[in-house]
């Protein structure tokens, strides 16, 4: 029996040591070292005899006297092809992948558990068997687990559509024609259950955790789309090592992905993240796959944020927004009337932004409250503001506009909690600050855009036409932005301003509003 060698890798980064050490030399990571045992074992695809070793080409012109095989061959000689993609169900998915799933590509998606992970990817596997083959692999759940789940989503989808159609019927019409009516309705539910049994019947459900058994059936029904659910509990049986370690997650990352581009396979993969937010496993997961996408949301709230981290076939840092209903997830095709909410106009200490996530320009509504500080040290509290950005903007007001804000509590938050991180809204929060200061309110059809320099001025901002358009389509009137920024004309009144306090003149008012004025 040969020797065993032993090894110590880091879970984050890959990075190999030959002892152990308790922190990361290359990603300054702690606890994160774990002890390997080296094994001249094959593979999982060499133990099934899926490898496909002989992928050289001929003998060319120039080697044939070596008799070495070319494996390369000329870029030109690649035939110009459109990148094929599927709608996935979910013109929010869509948007976040570029437009659509790529055959052959290996998509990630991570988030804390209970976030909706599988039941994103339990519906989207609805959705697409009605026009292709659809393998759903459970490591985490049984059969009938899986079976109930998908059954509570399809029923009240039936649920929401026949209570829609119930609510046209309550117009006052002729008694034969509402009598048609419900019969049309009563049919029509029926062919709901019916098209939603017969989708199923394209999807396949294999609860197993063994990674051999998984390529096996892979390679046997040949789905257009596979889901993994989730790497950390699927293990190869060669391997001493537990499900979920570096070793594990990276032979079976890899297996899966040899099979999916040879057999132009989709690889939907669910994966687990650390306390720090961050995919659990090695880095080099990310490294493998096509595409990561995080699942984010607050767990006391109802909406999801799916973000893009990393796309071959997209763009990064889009994002989709989905809301958690009785039904698993509904999208939420219009996110800036999510994030915007319903302005008062007599509330003191908001203002309103666009902010840029990718390509989308999305409407937020920023709220500051500024008051004493109960004890000593002044308080400062940011939830979908980066506090270090704060922390500069108020020091900006005070040294450039004089307003003393050093020894009062302030307080700054996004409207539904989404992260804004762009410079971009600095102004917006800066309009905030000082109108909750005042105890002034500014003008809820005015939008704001700039980066406040330490300098008190306002920088320019980017695609500020886009975020223009955004504004202007939800009602906006006025809009201030940096000056020597030239927009088109978009209906809206535009207030070009060079100083932070230029911009306080122009949307905070000198007196406080009357009621009912």
């Amino acid at each position: 029996m040969p020797k065993q060698k032993t090894k110590y890798v880091c879970r984050e980064c890959g990075q190999e040591y030959a002892q152990s050490y308790g922190q990361c030399r290359n990603c300054k990571s702690w606890g994160s070292i774990e002890e390997i045992i080296e094994q001249s074992t094959t593979t999982a695809l060499q133990r099934l005899g899926l490898t496909d070793i002989d992928r050289a080409a001929q003998p060319s012109e120039s080697n044939k006297s070596s008799g070495q095989p070319r494996a390369s061959f000329l870029l030109s000689q690649i035939s110009d092809q459109t990148l094929s993609r599927m709608p996935s169900g979910f013109e929010e998915l869509d948007r976040v992948l570029g437009g659509g799933i790529v055959p052959g590509s290996l998509v990630l998606i991570g988030g804390e558990p209970g976030i909706g992970k599988s039941t994103l990817l339990l519906q989207v596997a609805n959705q697409l068997s009605d026009r292709c083959r659809v393998l759903y692999v459970s490591a985490e759940e049984s059969g009938q687990q899986v079976k109930l789940r998908s059954q509570r989503l399809i029923v009240n989808l039936n649920e929401v559509e026949v209570e829609d159609k119930e609510n046209v019927s309550n117009v006052e019409v002729d008694e034969n024609l509402s009598s048609n009516e419900n019969q049309e309705s009563s049919d029509n539910s029926e062919s709901i259950k019916d098209s939603a049994k017969n989708s199923q019947e394209n999807l396949f459900l294999l609860p197993e955790t063994d990674l051999e058994v998984i390529l096996r059936e892979l390679e046997s029904l040949k789905p257009y789309l596979a889901v993994i659910d989730s790497i950390q509990t699927i293990y190869f049986a060669s391997l001493t090592s537990a499900p979920g370690s570096v070793a594990q997650v990276r032979e079976c990352t890899s297996a899966l992905m040899q099979v999916a581009k040879r057999e132009n396979i989709t690889l939907l993969i669910v994966g687990h993240v650390t306390k720090d937010g961050a995919l659990a496993g090695p880095r080099v997961l990310e490294h493998l796959v096509d595409t990561v996408l995080y699942f984010e949301g607050d767990r006391f709230a109802s909406h999801r944020l799916l973000r893009s981290m990393k796309n071959r076939f997209g763009a990064t840092h889009e994002i989709g927004v989905f809301e958690m209903v009785a039904n698993g997830l509904k999208e939420i095709l219009n996110p800036s009337e999510l994030f915007l909410g319903s302005r008062d106009e007599y509330s003191s200490g908001t203002s309103t932004v666009v902010s840029m996530e990718g390509t989308r320009p999305i409407v937020v509504e920023i709220q500051a409250l500024v008051s004493p500080a109960s004890h000593g040290s002044p308080r400062r509290s940011t939830t979908g503001i980066d506090s270090s950005r704060l922390q500069q903007i108020l020091a900006v007001l005070e040294k450039r506009v004089g307003i003393p804000l050093s020894k009062l509590d302030t307080y700054v938050a996004t409207v539904g909690g989404l992260s804004v991180e762009e410079p971009a809204a600095d102004l917006g929060v800066a309009i905030a600050v000082v109108a909750s200061f005042r105890d002034r309110v500014v003008d809820p059809r005015t939008v704001l855009l700039g980066e406040v320099g330490l300098g008190g001025q306002v920088r320019p901002v980017s695609q500020l036409e886009l975020r223009l358009r955004e504004a202007a389509k939800l009602g906006f009137k006025k809009a201030i932005i940096p000056k020597g920024q030239q927009p088109p004309d978009l209906g809206m009144r535009i207030l070009p301003i060079a100083k932070v306090i230029d911009a306080i003149i122009a949307s905070i008012p000198a007196q406080p509003p009357t009621m009912g004025s």
